[in-house]
């Protein structure tokens, strides 16, 4: 049997075994940040071997791609989660959904909107003239390629049906009250577009050209 001097030598080593075990589970290394297996927006930050578990602001995700002089935390489309489904509640407020992250603005009629929510804050942006937000992406895009935008609302123009027998992938037309405006075309979904300052958009030849040479827009 042994003597309690011995018997608390044994517990001590046993727990200092149980400790360093442990932290070297949680710890591959000295220093560096790891995932937490369930949760995609928290993560193991190692320090001189000791870790601390670390929660990205809401709306962010934790990416353990990024190198140790970049921020973990990143923008949803940037993350790959895999099996780490689990994220903490959101903390909304009245203008943003999360506390950080890009959301659009409006309906599928009015797509070229979108705010950019900073610590709970919305800010709202527009994008260039005829591009729709992107949610997916967070970028401005063609309507057409958006999902959530109905670009023929959006533009305010449809493009003419194409005769029988003859499809064209990609038409041109001027609009109807701006020289410098016109449309593209793109498999029947219509994209917008703009010619330079003393341009006028030539049907006749598919392209800008100067305002002298446009009938009706000099």
């Amino acid at each position: 049997m042994l003597s309690r001097g011995k018997l608390a030598i044994a517990i001590v080593l046993c727990t200092m075994a149980l400790f360093y075990h442990a932290q070297s589970q949680s710890c591959p290394e000295k220093n560096g940040r790891y995932p937490v297996s369930d949760q995609c927006d928290a993560y193991i930050e190692c320090v001189d071997g000791e870790p601390r578990r670390q929660l990205c602001p809401d709306g962010l995700l934790f990416n353990d791609k990024v190198s140790l002089f970049t921020y973990p935390c990143q923008y949803p489309i940037d993350v790959d989660c895999g099996s780490r489904t689990r994220t903490q509640p959101p903390i909304p407020t009245e203008d943003c959904p999360h506390q950080f992250g890009y959301y659009k603005v409006g309906d599928r009629a009015n797509c070229g909107q979108f705010k950019n929510c900073a610590g709970g804050t919305a800010y709202v942006l527009d994008c260039p003239t005829g591009l729709a937000f992107n949610s997916a992406t967070y970028q401005c895009d063609w309507a057409d390629l958006v999902e959530d935008c109905d670009a023929e609302a959006y533009l305010g123009f449809k493009c003419p049906p194409q005769a029988s027998g003859l499809i064209q992938p990609i038409r041109f037309f001027r609009a109807p009250n701006d020289c410098q405006k016109y449309f593209l075309c793109v498999d029947d979904r219509p994209r917008v577009n703009f010619c330079g300052p003393e341009q006028a958009f030539n049907e006749l030849i598919s392209a800008c050209d100067g305002v002298a040479n446009v009938t009706g827009c000099a």
